[in-house]
């Protein structure tokens, strides 16, 4: 059994490919269950191995680097972070027809946010402030810059071409008007001038984990890098709302301009999401119409 596409151009995986490289590798693991994972994750395909572990393998060729990235610096993250993150316990390597690096990690419990998973939304706001704020604290000292490495900490114009783009083609679907000036307000807030932080880049509902209601675990480090911190922002739209999205702004001591910048990441990467993803995604497209929703909503509340 395989695990659905997401991209037109990404590498087949399925059971048998991951039981032929884990025997060829990792012989110690081989004989144990592999069941794909139904995921809304667009760069790895997931299969869980036995009953606490996973194989990660990247789907596309953009996603490839992202497992020596996460070995490199996640075990150096996991003491200085108050939830759970990915823990890597091998790193394979090609094989078997398969071209990239792959990884078998530590299975964290728990399941993907909603609204109706979480039993308290001020409480899970304030308790991922507090992880983003120590991500923040982390020494950066030979972290990848987002300037060096496309990644979304890097200035906000790098994103406007493909923003803009993604605007036109939801005309019709969404309020390209007000989407326009949401994006805009963003570009004009000054940029970050601070020392370069950490940040996660990709602090959407599907890389949060809940049990019990609470938020337990942050997963999928790939957009991981150093630079401006208003990206781990767009998840006040994809996820919080009213006294909630206030509670995480005050955990986090957010300025004006930071947070304009937050919310025109938020926007831009749901935009540019829709239409990628529209035939292959329907979970990941659902939670990026939210995302457009709320930041448009919130937008017109506040002008």
């Amino acid at each position: 059994m395989s695990v659905g596409k997401m991209h037109a151009d990404e590498v087949d995986t399925d059971v048998s490919l991951v039981r032929r490289l884990l025997a060829a590798q990792f012989p110690q693991w081989a004989d144990l269950s592999i069941e794909p994972v139904r995921s809304a994750g667009t760069d790895n395909a997931i299969y869980r191995l036995g009953d606490d572990m996973a194989v990660r393998m990247p789907r596309i060729q953009w996603a490839m680097r992202q497992v020596d990235k996460e070995q490199e610096w996640l075990p150096r993250f996991a003491p200085h972070l108050p939830l759970a993150i990915p823990v890597t316990l091998a790193v394979g390597t090609p094989g078997e027809g398969y071209p990239w690096n792959w990884s078998v990690c530590r299975w964290l419990e728990g399941e993907n946010a909603t609204i109706e998973r979480i039993a308290d939304p001020c409480r899970a706001a304030t308790d991922l402030a507090q992880f983003i704020v120590a991500l923040q604290k982390i020494d950066t000292t030979g972290g990848p810059l987002a300037v060096n490495h496309n990644l979304r900490g890097a200035p906000l114009t790098t994103r406007d071409t493909a923003t803009r783009e993604a605007i036109a083609a939801l005309h019709g679907l969404i309020d390209t008007d007000t989407a326009t000036a949401v994006w805009e307000t963003a570009l004009r807030a000054p940029e970050w001038d601070r020392a370069p932080v950490w940040f996660h880049g990709d602090v959407l509902p599907g890389n949060l984990l809940f049990e019990r209601g609470r938020l337990s675990a942050v997963i999928d480090f790939g957009g991981l890098g150093v630079g401006d911190p208003a990206p781990d922002l767009m998840i006040a739209w994809g996820l919080f709302s009213g006294e909630s999205r206030d509670e995480f702004r005050a955990a986090l001591a957010v300025d004006d301009a930071t947070w304009a910048r937050g919310r025109g990441h938020a926007l831009s990467q749901a935009l540019i999401f829709v239409p990628y993803y529209l035939e292959t995604n329907p979970v990941g497209v659902a939670n990026a119409r939210h995302a457009i929703d709320e930041v448009l909503a919130d937008y017109r509340d506040n002008v």
